[in-house]
């Protein structure tokens, strides 16, 4: 068997991203909290923290929380910003991002609005120190244009790439040659391991493991036995930098979804009906601001109860029909509608199987 060649991957993340777009827009936010907020349609201060800038952070804001306990943590600043997320504003800066990335990439892959991995083993030479002027390169060329700070993680792998990006931030630059892997790895928590979440972590310290270097010393078996086969695999190997997947070419998601919090829970068809049709409306813009066709059509519910339930339909051939969609998505809530018991709190429609990609995420990923 050939030996593997040293790959040399970009990790390439983009700090506070929506918040730090706020700022390009409006440079006297630079000193301020800045919170960008999903607000959901029942008004007042419903709804969720999207991204909050270092300052806010330091207050201890952070993606996910509700805007009510963010503006309750940021009470002494009076000087603190709630901005609505503008999803279409950051889809934008994002995409020309990403053109000034893959110019400097043998291999490019999209992962979200504010992250890629770029491979440039070949366009380096193989050499960590030129691939350390590349990232500050990038780096450059991104504040010139776009005047976005970016973290980016230099390694022989996807996974340590990850990692190293989070080490330094904001506006970080870690290099972890093949030879600094180990050690770099061992003096860390194993919570930053890409995937570790919570309840594994809580497992880890009841067995008294903390650092990557204390997981070192469990054997494949007993992993294997607490956390079946493939995750106590992929522990075995992440906690040793071992990662052979490659960084494969691709362009951004392939679905768009928009979801709503309805004024009030209901099962009424006529009520839901009226919100379907204004979810379909906002997803077939952006279908034909985007100049694609799609083929599937699904609609979602989050119940009262906070539970799922989803439907989706495949039509015979790609449309672009704003008809065909809403009459679909009413079908689908006809049939969903059966034997409902219990209320619906936010609705979504999503269309996928898109035709002529040339792709941006999914509209909404925060709820």
């Amino acid at each position: 068997m050939e030996l593997l060649e040293t790959r040399i991957v970009f990790h390439i993340d983009f700090d506070y991203f929506y918040a730090q777009c706020e700022e390009t827009r409006s440079p006297e936010l630079k000193s301020k909290p800045v919170c960008v907020c999903v607000f959901s349609d029942r008004g007042g201060d419903s709804g969720a923290i999207a991204t909050a800038n270092y300052t806010a952070r330091k207050y201890g804001v952070k993606s996910g929380i509700p805007i009510a306990f963010a503006k309750k943590r940021l009470e002494e600043r009076k000087d603190a910003v709630f901005i609505p997320v503008d999803f279409d504003f950051y889809t934008e800066i994002s995409e020309k991002a990403m053109e000034i990335m893959k110019n400097y990439a043998d291999i490019f892959e999209y992962v979200g609005r504010d992250e890629a991995y770029l491979d440039v083993t070949e366009r380096v030479e193989g050499s960590f120190e030129k691939a350390n002027h590349l990232a500050q390169q990038i780096k450059n060329s991104i504040r010139d244009k776009i005047k976005l700070s970016c973290s980016i993680g230099i390694s022989p792998n996807k996974l340590i790439s990850k990692i190293a990006s989070d080490f330094q931030k904001p506006d970080g630059l870690t290099t972890v040659s093949p030879e600094k892997v180990e050690i770099f790895l061992e003096q860390l928590k194993i919570r930053t391991i890409p995937g570790i979440g919570k309840k594994t972590e809580e497992r880890f310290l009841e067995m008294n493991l903390e650092t990557i270097q204390d997981l070192k010393e469990i054997d494949i078996f007993t992993l294997n036995k607490e956390f079946g086969r493939k995750t106590g695999a992929y522990i075995y190997n992440a906690v040793r930098g071992i990662d052979n997947e490659p960084v494969k070419k691709r362009e951004a998601r392939i679905q768009y979804s928009k979801i709503t919090t309805l004024k009030q829970d209901s099962k009424d068809y006529q009520f839901l009906s009226e919100n379907i049709k204004e979810l379909c409306k906002e997803v077939h813009s952006v279908v034909k601001k985007n100049n694609q066709m799609f083929k599937s059509i699904g609609i979602h519910f989050v119940q009262s109860d906070l539970s799922n339930k989803s439907k989706s339909r495949m039509l015979r051939n790609p449309t672009t029909s704003m008809e065909e969609l809403e009459k679909t998505a009413n079908q689908l809530l006809k049939e969903a509608l059966e034997n409902q018991t219990i209320t619906i709190r936010r609705l979504g429609v999503k269309v996928s199987e898109l035709s002529e990609i040339q792709g941006q995420s999914d509209i909404t990923s925060y709820f």
